[in-house]
């Protein structure tokens, strides 16, 4: 946690015990924290169009690169772009000694 700026977010690939990879995007806005899939609701793609780039120009809004969607960052729905009333998927973490735990 301690690599995480205010209003920043950043992305990150766990392997799941499947051996699949889940693509997070783990974001610290307004003194909380966040944890998301990594993946629009509209297309199933990641968000950013450059590494670590997920919030729109004015930094309130996570913003999907390829169609312009805007999603609050305190609970992922999406206000704006093709997928409107959709959320993103949450991931259950816990905060330990400044570390930020995935549950799964």
């Amino acid at each position: 946690m301690n690599d995480l700026e205010a209003t920043d977010a950043k992305g990150y690939r766990l392997p799941r015990e499947d051996g699949s990879v889940v693509s997070l995007i783990v974001m610290h806005k307004d003194d909380n924290i966040f944890v998301y899939e990594n993946r629009c609701p509209h297309t199933g793609i990641n968000r950013e169009w450059q590494p670590n780039q997920f919030f729109d120009a004015g930094g309130r809004s996570l913003q999907c690169a390829t169609h312009g969607a805007l999603f609050r960052p305190e609970d992922g729905y999406c206000l704006h772009g093709p997928c409107t009333g959709d959320s993103l998927e949450p991931v259950s973490f816990r905060v330990v000694d400044s570390e930020i735990l995935i549950e799964a």
